[in-house]
């Protein structure tokens, strides 16, 4: 039996090497990139008339995934109650807990009154 080869005579043959030069990113990899390692975009605007400051932006962008973010300490989102439902939980129970201990204290006023009137 002979063996032929599947390439027509004439093609060149692929080597099984690696192949050299950069291989094209597609958005999903840049996208799993940057989440994963975060970016994060710097910058200050200022308004100045005769060497009076009229006006100063600080602007502050970073592009993180919840998890690179939670880990280098950013986590505003935990507890702010527009976001997030048990941090507007937590705030109503402050409320209850703060209430509860108002009626508390009013209670033992009047019980300390009723005892001294009786």
């Amino acid at each position: 039996m002979t063996q032929g080869s599947l390439a027509p005579s004439g093609s060149p043959t692929l080597s099984p090497g690696p192949i050299s030069g950069p291989q094209p990113a597609n958005l999903g990899d840049i996208l799993e990139r940057v989440l994963d390692k975060g970016i994060v975009i710097a910058g200050d605007i200022r308004v100045n008339l005769l060497d009076i400051e009229l006006l100063t932006i600080k602007l502050r962008l970073v592009i993180a995934s919840l998890d690179t973010a939670s880990q280098v300490g950013i986590n505003w989102w935990q507890s702010d109650p527009w976001l997030s439902a048990d941090a507007a939980n937590g705030s109503s129970n402050q409320a209850l807990e703060e209430e509860n201990r108002q009626l508390r204290s009013r209670v033992k006023a009047l019980e300390a009154r009723s005892r001294d009137d009786g």
